[in-house]
């Protein structure tokens, strides 16, 4: 299994906005060969990123779907401005080398 998350800095004000962004979405994703699922986690604590996971059956799987007009579709529309967004965080792609529980 590969995992990508994407740790995105929410500025004060706008995680209500940046939520409900992920609740509208298309939903394109879940529709791709090779996906498996999708997380949206809300920090606990201030400061911290938000995290948005995608899980894959593997590598190829993800890269399909990030050079797709569905990717394209999914990430041209930008619902939220310029300053809904901090500095930091970024984009994390693992092989899954183990996996225990229910996930």
């Amino acid at each position: 299994m590969f995992v990508v998350a994407n740790r995105i800095m929410v500025n004060s004000g706008y995680e209500e906005a940046f939520a409900e962004r992920f609740r509208q979405r298309a939903g394109q994703v879940e529709q791709q060969p090779g996906f498996v699922r999708l997380e949206v986690m809300r920090p606990a604590n201030e400061g911290c990123p938000w995290v948005v996971m995608t899980h894959w059956r593997d590598k190829g799987a993800f890269e399909a779907w990030v050079s797709s007009e569905d990717f394209k579709r999914a990430h041209r529309e930008q619902s939220l401005p310029k300053e809904a967004f901090g500095a930091g965080g970024g984009l994390e792609m693992h092989e899954v080398e183990l996996c225990a529980g229910d996930a």
